[in-house]
C-alpha cells in the first residue's frame, strides 16, 4: 500500500508540475508595435512576470538585434567583454525567463540603445512553474494518462 501512495504522490507532482507549464505567459516585447525605436519604455507596467514565461522579441532582422547584458551594461549600454551575456539576431527570437531575478536587453545596432531601445524585466519566482521545470512539453493527454494510471494503481 505504501509504494502506491508514493506513486499516486509522483503522479500528482507530475500533473501538477504541468499544470504549472501551460499557466506560463508569453510576452511580445513592445506589443503590436514589436522590437523597435518606438519601443514603449513603459511596456512592463502592470506586467507580472514569473518563471517559466517567455518573452518574443519580433523585429526585422538586420535592422536591430536583442543582447542580454548586465546590469552595468544596460546603464552605459554596453554589450562588450564581460557586460554581454547572449545575443539573438534572427527577427523573431523568444527568450525564457527561467530563473527569478533581473534581466537586461538592449539593442546592439548603432545608437539603437542610447535612443532608448532597451528592456529590464523583473521576474519572480511565483511558481507558475516548478522550480524544477522540465526541460520538456508534454500535454494535456499525457498528464492525463499518467493521473489515470496512478489513479488505477489505487484500486
Amino acid at each position: 500500500m505504501a509504494s502506491k501512495q508514493v506513486l499516486l504522490l509522483a503522479a500528482a507532482a507530475v500533473v501538477a508540475s504541468l499544470a504549472a507549464q501551460a499557466s506560463a505567459e508569453v510576452y511580445m516585447v513592445g506589443g503590436s508595435a514589436g522590437w523597435t525605436l518606438k519601443y514603449p519604455s513603459s511596456w512592463t507596467d502592470g506586467k507580472n512576470f514569473t518563471t517559466g514565461d517567455s518573452l518574443v522579441f519580433t523585429y526585422t532582422a538586420g535592422q536591430h538585434t536583442v543582447v542580454e547584458v548586465t546590469g552595468a551594461g544596460f546603464k552605459a549600454c554596453n554589450m562588450t567583454g564581460n557586460a554581454m551575456l547572449g545575443s539573438w539576431n534572427s527577427g523573431s527570437d523568444t527568450i525564457k525567463l527561467d530563473t527569478a531575478g533581473r534581466r537586461w536587453f538592449i539593442c546592439g545596432v548603432g545608437s539603437h540603445c542610447t535612443q532608448g531601445m532597451k528592456l529590464l524585466v523583473v521576474t519572480t519566482g511565483d511558481n507558475k512553474t516548478s522550480s524544477a521545470s522540465l526541460n520538456y512539453n508534454v500535454g494535456a493527454g499525457a498528464a492525463a494518462l499518467v493521473a489515470g494510471a496512478a489513479a488505477a494503481l489505487l484500486f
